[in-house]
């Protein structure tokens, strides 16, 4: 690859090397400069710095980027639920039970692998080999609206909304109990759990959180559905504010809901990111988009009505 050179000028403040370069290049991405970095093809006043390092006024920075690798993935015919779709993104509505990405333990049958048959090579490269194109992600057991940006500009135009919390992100929860008030608002940091690596919590030293939330039915005291709006988008972060209130997600044995009796077994955690705002990468029109609720989510509604 090309080495490009760049002097960091006069009267800049010192910062992460990362964040200048993005700045000073915006056709590339801060996650490209990062991998730069990472590989040591980044140099200031001809020595290698990293992912850590600063770089101040007057800087000699030369620099260039590892070779992409071909995606190493098979593509693989799995049937799409598609909301929308152009030559920039596609929008999902994610089934409960698919895994978006590939990791350790995973088969071929990820979104991923569905989406590179789908979209047959137009995928952005940000998301390296295990992520092209997403986004943002939704957990495993959780069902319902996911972006995926089919070229790197889309890409980061999308990231930009999801950083800047510029969109409106809505998910339909069932929890356990009804809560005193009918409405509220969730302002809390989530951490990783310090003992239960696979979990978050809430806390100190965690980032900032807010998720506003309204009940929006109650079933015999005992269930609530409560639709969320998130401003920012934390790990588990609807499941681990939910629980701090004391109301577990039906199904979501991770962070303290038990099965009541009483009550129907759900068939997995009770989340669906229902409602999508945002404004399309390229035109700028705003794309307003609604996935229905699925129909394990439909049934468990039905049986709690017998409640």
């Amino acid at each position: 690859m090309p080495v490009i050179t760049y002097t960091v000028p006069a009267g800049s403040r010192r910062e992460r090397a990362d964040k200048v370069l993005a700045t000073a290049f915006p056709e590339h991405s801060r996650a490209a400069f990062q991998r730069a970095l990472e590989a040591g093809l980044v140099k200031a006043d001809g020595k290698v710095i990293g992912q850590a390092d600063d770089v101040k006024a007057g800087q000699f920075i030369e620099f260039s980027f590892p070779e992409t690798k071909p995606a190493e993935l098979k593509a693989v015919d799995i049937p799409l639920d598609v909301v929308f779709e152009d030559k920039h993104l596609i929008v999902l509505n994610k089934a409960a039970g698919m895994v978006v990405h590939p990791g350790v333990g995973t088969g071929e049958d990820t979104m991923v692998h569905a989406l590179l048959a789908h979209c047959a090579g137009e995928l952005s490269g940000i998301g390296g080999v295990e992520r092209p194109g997403i986004v943002h992600r939704l957990d495993k057991e959780t069902s319902g609206l996911l972006v995926v940006a089919k070229h790197d500009a889309a890409h980061r135009a999308l990231a930009d909304q999801f950083a800047s919390r510029a969109l409106k992100k809505e998910y339909l929860a069932l929890v356990s109990g009804v809560p005193r008030e009918s409405t509220g608002t969730i302002n809390r940091a989530i951490a990783r759990h310090p003992v239960h690596r696979h979990r978050m919590t809430v806390g100190e030293g965690g980032r900032p959180a807010r998720t506003d939330w309204t009940v929006e039915k109650t079933f015999a005291d005992k269930v609530a559905l409560i639709r969320c709006r998130i401003h920012t988008g934390r790990t588990h972060q609807i499941r681990v504010h939910l629980k701090s209130l004391g109301h577990p997600l039906l199904g979501d044995a991770s962070y303290g809901w038990k099965q009541n009796p009483a009550l129907p077994v759900p068939p997995r955690v009770m989340l669906h990111a229902e409602h999508l705002v945002f404004a399309h990468p390229v035109s700028g029109r705003i794309m307003d988009l609604t996935a229905p609720l699925p129909a394990d989510f439909k049934q468990m509604l039905t049986a709690l009505r017998k409640v």
